[in-house]
Parts: structure tokens; sequence; C-alpha cells
């Protein structure tokens, strides 16, 4: 069933046969009722619409001072710094939090980022102090260190940083050469620009430190890149033919002190030796020229068979003390022999045992043992 169907209504409630209100009606009726709320209902207006319409403007008074009160709260972030400015004119600085204000128009808020890091990139042609031209760009590293500083002792203190810092600049790369500029030097360029600039930035008290100042590109005019490339690889053969010669040299010193450390050690060694040997000769001869002060003839007899010994020891040769010769093709002299070198490296190790002439008396002893007994 429709909506006009069976009760005879319209949506709005009316009857079929009557309109919708006319809208200027409307209109004139509410405005009839603002003025009686305001005291202003005329002649036709009851007696106590005046001290309603009084009530009613307190009430809008109430909620305007309530809404302006409210305006003047604001929140400063944490790596913000809010600055008051009362009827324009400095008044104090405010931590991160929820903070209050007198309202516009007798106080404002600068807000100012202290945490950030902001940079700006610079680049242009300069001229060096040996009169050479080079193409530098430098990229700068920023924070506004000092929210009042920053807001009120210099009037644009962003633009006057790019001003200083291409000031600083150029006055660095004026007073260095084109070659240290693009070979060792850049380090030195960027530690000065930056220590210039804050110098500047503080006698100006901008409020703004420079974190770091990177030399991104150093290079010369597009015209002379070929020969300054060919020099730059000249620079770099250089310093690799240094780095190679230091490195021989750090292998081989040690080395040679080593060698002559070995050899001084081995003089002195040497040294010690033949000195004591010296001394030993020198004790043992005192020694023997006094036992041959008490018995010459014996002392005489036993050097003479001590030299003797010490010649027949050193000799491939062997002497029997025999008679006749008719048996000596049975021995075995090349036996005897290395025999008799067996016998003596025994004794040399042990310490003990015949040596000498004793040594071959033996021998020919055996010999002759064998003899007879081959017979």
């Amino acid at each position: 069933m429709a909506w006009n169907e069976g009760n005879g209504k319209n949506p709005w409630g009316n009857r079929p046969d009557q309109t919708p209100p006319d809208l200027d009606e409307v209109v004139k009726n509410l405005q009839k009722k603002v003025t009686s709320l305001f005291g202003g209902g005329g002649r036709g207006g009851r007696p106590g619409s005046s001290k309603q319409g009084a009530a009613g403007l307190w009430f809008f008074a109430l909620i305007g001072l309530v809404l302006w009160g409210l305006s003047g709260v604001y929140t400063v972030d944490a790596p913000e710094r809010g600055v008051v400015l009362r009827f324009g004119e400095y008044s104090e600085s405010t931590m991160p939090g929820l903070r209050w204000h007198m309202p516009w128009p007798i106080e404002t808020v600068e807000k100012v980022n202290v945490a950030q890091v902001n940079r700006f990139d610079y680049k242009n042609q300069m001229l060096t102090a040996d009169e050479n031209i080079v193409y530098i760009e430098v990229q700068v590293q920023y924070r506004r260190a000092d929210a009042q500083a920053y807001l009120f002792n210099v009037q644009f203190a962003d633009e006057t940083l790019k001003q200083v810092s291409e000031s600083a600049i150029r006055e660095v790369v004026g007073k260095s050469t084109a070659e240290s500029i693009l070979g060792l030097g850049r380090d030195a360029i960027v530690q000065d620009g930056k220590l210039l600039m804050q110098e500047t930035l503080s006698q100006y008290k901008a409020g703004i430190e420079i974190q770091s100042v990177n030399l991104v590109k150093a290079q010369p005019p597009p015209e002379v890149q070929a020969a300054v490339d060919d020099a730059t690889k000249a620079r770099e053969d250089e310093q690799r033919l240094r780095l190679e010669a230091q490195a021989y040299a750090n292998d081989i010193l040690p080395k040679a002190e080593g060698e002559a450390a070995k050899r001084s050690e081995d003089a002195q060694a040497y040294k010690a030796r033949v000195v004591n040997d010296a001394e030993g000769e020198a004790s043992r001869f005192t020694q023997l020229l006094a036992e041959y002060e008490k018995a010459p003839e014996v002392t005489r007899e036993r050097l003479y068979l001590e030299s003797v010994e010490s010649v027949y020891a050193n000799s491939s040769k062997v002497l029997l003390d025999a008679e006749g010769s008719g048996n000596l093709i049975y021995l075995p002299v090349d036996k005897l022999i290395e025999q008799g070198a067996r016998g003596g490296l025994r004794d040399s190790q042990s310490g003990a045992g015949p040596t000498g002439a004793q040594g071959a008396r033996e021998d020919r002893d055996l010999s002759g043992r064998r003899t007879r007994e081959s017979r």
C-alpha cells in the first residue's frame, strides 16, 4: 500500500488537502524567537523578555570566554621546543608536553624542531690558490640547536646558513692548491670548512649547529679532465710503489736485523771459546812447567810419547814390532784400521778405554796372537 493510501495523511502528518509550510514564514518565526531571547521583543513583547535577553547574552559571553581560553592549549612534541611570544616579544621557552598560553592576540607560540637534521647542497666552480678552477659540490647537514636564537637573532637563519657555507668553502678552497683539493687534501678542506662555518654562525648567534660537511665532488673543468686523470693515475702509481717499497723494507729489515744479531752472538760465543781455550792452555802449560822443573827427563819422555801418539792416531798406517816379516801377508790391515777407528769412536763417546800408543800395542798383541793361532 502506498504511503498516501489508507490513512489519508502524508509523511509530514498533514491532510492531503494541506500544502507544506512556507520557508519564509519559518525564517520569520525563528527571527522573532531570537529577538525575544535577547530582549528585542518590541512593543508586543512580554514584560520579562528584557531580563531573559540579558541572561542569554551573558550565557553566550561565558561560552565564548571558555572557548577563547581553551584556544590557548597547545602540545609540544618530543623533538620540539615551544617559544611563547607575548605581543610579538619573547616571553619563555617550553619543553615537550601539554602546555597553555594566553590565547591570541595576547600570546602566540612558535614551535621549532631542535632534533631534526636538515641538509642543503651547494655546488659551484671556485678559484684555488694556484689560480686553477675546480668544480666543488658540498653537502651540509645541520640542526636548529637553540630555538630562541634561531627565531630572534637572525631574520632568515636558513638563508644566512647557506651564505655562510658558501663563503667558508670559497675561503678554504681559495687557500688550497688544486692538487691538494683533487688529491689528499679533501679531508682538510672539509674539516676547515666546518670549523669556519660554525665559528661564523656562533658569532651571529644564529642558534644553528653544523653536524657534518661532506665534499661530494671535487673535479677540474671538463676541458682539462683528461690531463688531470693522467696526473691522478701517476700519483696513484707513486703511492702504490711507495707502499710496495715500504712493505719490502718491512719484510727485509727484520730478517737483516735478526741475522746481524745472530752473527753478533756467534762472534761473542767464538770469542768466549777462544779466550777460554787460551786460558786453559796457559794454565796447562804453567802446570806442565812446574812438573818439568821437578822431573825434566820423565816429563820430556812423556811429552814425546804423547806427541807420537797424537801423530799416529791420525795416520792410516799400521806399525808392528815383530821379528821377521813372513807372516805379514796374513794380517788384515783394513780390518785393523776399521777396528781402531771404531774403538776410537767408542772411546770418544764413553770417555774411557785405551787410546794412542796403548791401543796400538793392544792391536799389535791381538794381531800377534792371531798370527800365532794361524800358524
